[in-house]
């Protein structure tokens, strides 16, 4: 193991100050923002509100708009990173002709609702994940981005980040051979002493699915030729109704396999290795990783791929979505993958006996 992976903070918000702090004095890539800048609001002010305000300051950026159910945290948030305009309701900010687009950071379970209010105003929306509870509000919400001709995206890092690009493009180009295997870990411990908090509480939509599966399934999902046909699954839930932890083993019409395993109460290494004719490669933490591991078959050769920088995770989200809105193709069509994960997800979870109540 190397030092890096020995020091690895133990938590997402831990991890993503120690890669804000490893790029505070380098200069801006000029390549992140390629397309026409869009003005920004956010709606939650948590921590990845938080860092995604961050993220525009890295590039120069501020965000143009904040709107939050607690009015005084919203304020507070605006002061904290020189916010232009703190909203009074959700139904002004959906109504000012100054916002393009709008990013969604509020727990699972409200995001329904936001993307009803902004995608019919005309608002471009990129949405943290999991970007709905089921593939019933995905479509929905798809709907209603395609009626108003606005783009809508998830914002699952794995969707994003330059490295898989790189990765999938030199797989499409058959470097790699025939995708054959994949093998996705993701484990985290969540103590179980307070069962309100959002991962073990079910008015939360709280939950390993959606709160790490979606990692898991995401990178799984983007190397397989097509969406898996058969799925079997195990999952043991908590005495709330949420699912701690699960094992599912899915494959597509092509034969390709893919074997992941969640956990909420045990930490394991965030671990993806994607098995080729030729190679595989090997990729640790992954939900942001910018660099991965390819041994090749034939010698044992060791080659190492770096591609963009952790710490400009989110960036690389709302680049896509300007992306997108200037009609790149390979952005627009990430929502098609978002929405195979969905419908995996909301399979899964269902056959183990998770309803959520906004769903009974």
């Amino acid at each position: 193991m190397s030092d890096t992976e020995k020091n690895a903070p133990l938590d997402s918000a831990a991890a993503a100050a120690a890669a804000f702090e490893a790029i505070e004095n380098r200069p801006f890539p000029d390549d992140v923002f390629a397309a026409p800048q869009l003005r920004w609001a956010v709606i939650g002010c948590g921590v990845i509100a938080s860092q995604m305000a961050t993220s525009l300051a890295l590039a120069g950026r501020r965000l143009h708009g904040v709107a939050n159910r607690t009015r005084e945290k919203a304020v507070a948030f605006a002061e904290k990173h020189h916010v232009e305009k703190v909203y009074d309701s959700f139904e002004e900010l959906y109504a000012d002709p100054e916002v393009d687009a709008v990013y969604i950071t509020t727990p699972h379970n409200t995001h329904i609702t936001y993307l009803r209010g902004a995608l019919a105003a005309g608002k471009h929306v990129l949405c943290e994940k999991s970007i709905t509870l089921n593939s019933e509000e995905l479509d929905e919400a798809r709907a209603l981005a395609a009626a108003a001709g606005v783009v809508l995206m998830d914002a699952t890092t794995i969707l994003h980040m330059p490295l898989y690009r790189e990765l999938r493009r030199r797989a499409d180009a058959g470097e790699f051979g025939r995708m054959n295997l994949a093998q996705v870990n993701f484990g985290s411990f969540k103590e179980y002493g307070d069962l309100t908090n959002r991962f073990y509480n079910i008015n939360l939509a709280g939950g390993a699915m959606l709160d790490i599966g979606v990692y898991a399934l995401s990178i799984m999902r983007l190397f397989m030729e097509s969406q898996p046909t058969e799925v079997l699954s195990l999952g043991n839930l908590c005495e709330t109704g949420v699912d701690v932890a699960g094992g599912i083993v899915c494959r597509n019409q092509e034969g390709q396999i893919g074997v992941v395993s969640l956990t909420l109460h045990s930490k394991q290494p965030k671990r993806a290795v994607l098995s080729f004719d030729k190679c595989y490669v090997e990729i640790m933490e992954y939900p942001r990783a910018d660099t991965a591991q390819i041994v090749w078959t034939a010698d044992g050769r060791r080659e190492t791929v770096s591609a963009g920088v952790e710490g400009y995770a989110l960036c690389y989200e709302m680049a896509d979505l300007e992306r997108a809105v200037a009609g790149d193709a390979r952005a627009a069509g990430l929502i098609d993958t978002a929405s195979d994960v969905m419908r995996l997800m909301t399979d899964v979870r269902r056959s183990w006996g998770v309803t959520y109540p906004e769903e009974a």
